[in-house]
């Protein structure tokens, strides 16, 4: 959406598996564009050739991977077959027709169990779930693309924990089934869908025991997109933390949220989960110096917002 406010012309691959194709309406209602769409999965080699011989690409954004740590321990070759084997596909066929551009989705999981706070891209890599180590796997993939092909441009913007809908209440997170993921779960609960919250654990060593994270608006992450794509001109590989640079607790957000649906939400708190850490948030100060990016949004702005999707939806 946001490269379509600025002009660019836009064409989404996605196999739908944990979104709907009726977000095409809501963007075109937001920008007053329409994307083109392919209905396709990384896995399918040859539809992908097909969307590439029939486009000029400058660059390619890629968001395509499952995501949720928890499958991915109960689920690990689910998560290799997908995310790493999808991305060769992409790599291939984006080498095979000239395309020498990624910007690339990774994440905060690569680092593991931090080693120091705020976490800085030069701190050391290691993993705790399949999820990031498929994310990993992939980060040195890309790199040694990058070092092996000339020209090539590979940018990984290692997202922290993205939050919000968009202020128009016309886009936001709907997952499918059971939310793997925090804000989502909250919102179904305060919507009513579910009875209570799961709280992994309250025996962290942070302030109230819950386990803390830096929380970075949708719309902040997709603008960073934007300043990395507009900003990187040279080959090679350019890394960069996409977060706020401050934490917040499980129950902190979860305050966040009463505050903006006006009521009390129920929780319970459970044991900890397999791959989860204490503690995660961000030193953005490289993405600033080099992209001229901040992240801008509250934790107030993303439950608001994301209320906001819940209620029009």
């Amino acid at each position: 959406m946001e490269l379509l406010t600025r002009g660019y012309d836009v064409l989404i691959y996605d196999n739908l598996s944990n979104s709907n194709e009726a977000v095409l309406t809501s963007i075109e209602k937001i920008t007053k564009r329409r994307p083109e769409f392919v209905k396709g999965d990384l896995l399918d080699r040859e539809l992908l050739e097909s969307v590439f011989s029939k486009n000029k690409f400058d660059a390619v954004i890629h968001f395509a991977g499952l995501k949720a740590v928890g499958e991915s321990v109960s689920e690990p070759l689910k998560y290799y077959k997908n995310n790493v084997t999808g991305t060769i596909n992409l790599l291939e066929v984006m080498l095979e027709h000239g395309v020498k551009k990624i910007v690339f989705s990774s994440s905060a999981t690569v680092y593991g169990t931090p080693e120091k706070l705020p976490i800085p891209e030069d701190s050391a890599l290691s993993t705790t779930n399949p999820y990031g180590t498929t994310k990993l796997v992939l980060e040195n993939m890309l790199r040694e693309t990058a070092n092996a092909t000339s020209g090539f441009c590979a940018i990984l913007l290692r997202y922290f924990n993205p939050v919000g809908a968009h202020e128009s209440g016309l886009i936001g997170e709907s997952p499918r089934g059971i939310p793997n993921n925090l804000a989502p779960y909250i919102i179904q609960v305060a919507a009513g869908k579910r009875p209570f919250l799961n709280v992994f654990g309250d025996d962290y060593e942070t302030p109230d025991g819950t386990g803390v994270r830096d929380y970075i608006h949708v719309v902040d992450l997709a603008r960073g997109h934007i300043a990395a794509l507009e900003k990187i001109k040279t080959s090679g590989t350019h890394i960069f933390n996409l977060g706020t640079g401050r934490g917040t607790s499980v129950l902190e957000l979860l305050a966040a949220f009463e505050k903006a649906v006006g009521k009390k939400i129920p929780y319970k708190v459970v044991a900890r989960r397999t791959g989860d850490i204490a503690v995660a948030y961000a030193d953005a100060g490289k993405a600033k110096r080099e992209l001229g990016w901040t992240a801008k949004l509250t934790i107030d702005d993303m439950c608001a917002s994301m209320w906001k999707f819940a209620q029009n939806n």
